[in-house]
């Protein structure tokens, strides 16, 4: 079932970013994502439970808008860093206690930390996590738990 769901998605993807409607090209996209739904299929939904699955991947887009915020809040917090004539500027490193189960949760949180503006993933572990940060404000932020607490609920 997870070859099939992903060739749909893959074929799905295909047409969006293509537009074509020609026979032939219609037909290599079939192909291509045939090939690479049959190489893959199992790294989107892995080979437990479909419905697992398709749960995961609701998860993820249910943080992406959230996520998206922050990114939006962080970018607003360095322009006004750098506008201020005397920014305040704190830099220092971070490090906090997690406890995630999977090795996603971990890529997901250093990752997520990594695009917000203002904050660096230095070193990370299922259990610690390092964190460069440029001011007070993104430290704690960042020491309030909430993204890592969404992340726990993502994994």
């Amino acid at each position: 079932m997870s070859f099939w769901l992903t060739f749909i998605m893959m074929f799905a993807f295909w047409m969006l970013l293509s537009g074509q409607t020609m026979p032939i090209l219609v037909f290599l996209g079939v192909v291509s994502s045939f090939l690479v739904a049959w190489w893959s299929h199992d790294l989107i939904f892995g080979r437990g439970d479909i419905k697992q699955g398709v749960s995961r991947v609701f998860r993820h887009v249910t943080y992406l808008p959230w996520l998206l915020w922050q990114i939006v809040l962080a970018n607003l917090h360095l322009v006004y860093l750098t506008l201020h004539p005397n920014p305040p500027l704190e830099p220092a490193f971070i490090k906090f206690k997690t406890d995630y189960e999977t090795d996603m949760g971990v890529f997901v949180l250093a990752n997520s930390i990594t695009l917000t503006p203002g904050t660096v993933t230095i070193e990370t572990g299922r259990d610690e996590f390092i964190v460069h940060t440029i001011t007070s404000t993104s430290a704690e932020s960042l020491l309030t738990g909430e993204m890592q607490a969404r992340v726990k609920e993502i994994e």
